[in-house]
């Protein structure tokens, strides 16, 4: 396994790790995360030993990517300038390497298939389509944040709260994730239709994203699966990494 560093369109310092060797693939992970919790549960084993160089970066914000305090080092659809980046760092031409997502990391690949990006194949898991089409940040995410950057009291035993203790948790940066929500870009359903790559969209049966069939749908090479789990058990789930192995073997 290698660790390495590369940098964004605009210079910014950005964490990558890989492991296996073969045909690239590349995955997203969501957000507070890093591309590390693609290495538990041995997931990103089953993908390479099937002949995948799995490729894993950190987000900004994130892991051990920067985490600007500067609100202009993170312009709208900045996630995906640094994918764009990363591919380009890699050299990778059209078809040469196979993308996928979870979470935030699914958004960010519609966002870059969108924007032309040509990976073989492309997996979004664990998104649906308002959150892929409609309004992007707010909820109770940007409000937990933007009390946490600003000192605000949270009530105790609330959902904020419990949002609160994952983010001190994870050891996350509150400012830096709140400019990354706040740079988070929609796909209109009139881009999705426009999407021609093969793509897995993969969703818990208990995921509160119901609409993901709704994605795959107006995707034109779509496919739909649901696998055991919630929006964050599923993501641990063996019929996940098995839909994404299955997947990606159709050579």
């Amino acid at each position: 396994m290698g660790a390495y560093r590369f940098v964004g369109r605009d210079g910014v310092d950005l964490a990558c790790t890989e492991t296996g060797s073969g045909r690239p693939l590349i995955l997203l992970h969501g957000f507070m995360g890093a591309g590390s919790h693609w290495l538990e549960q041995g997931k990103v084993d089953a993908l390479a030993e099937q002949g995948d160089r799995v490729v894993l970066p950190d987000l900004r914000g994130h892991g051990e990517s920067a985490k600007p305090h500067d609100p202009a080092a993170y312009p709208p659809d900045v996630l995906a300038d640094d994918g764009l980046a990363l591919v380009e760092h890699l050299g990778l031409g059209d078809g040469d390497y196979d993308l996928g997502g979870y979470s935030l990391g699914a958004r960010i690949v519609v966002r870059m298939l969108a924007r032309g990006a040509k990976p073989r194949r492309a997996i979004v898991a664990g998104q649906g389509l308002a959150k892929v089409s409609g309004p992007q940040g707010g909820g109770t995410t940007h409000r937990v944040l933007t009390a946490l950057v600003d000192g605000v009291e949270i009530e105790p035993d609330s959902a904020d709260a419990r949002m609160a203790y994952w983010i001190s948790k994870f050891g996350a940066d509150p400012r830096a994730l709140l400019y990354v929500s706040e740079s988070l870009v929609p796909t209109p359903e009139d881009a999705l239709r426009r999407i021609t790559i093969p793509t897995l969209v993969a969703i818990g049966d208990q995921d509160e994203r119901a609409d993901a069939d709704e994605l795959a749908a107006l995707l034109p090479n779509g496919r739909f699966v649901r696998v055991p789990g919630d929006h964050y058990s599923a993501f641990t789930a063996p019929e996940l990494v098995a839909a994404i192995a299955t997947f990606l073997a159709e050579r």
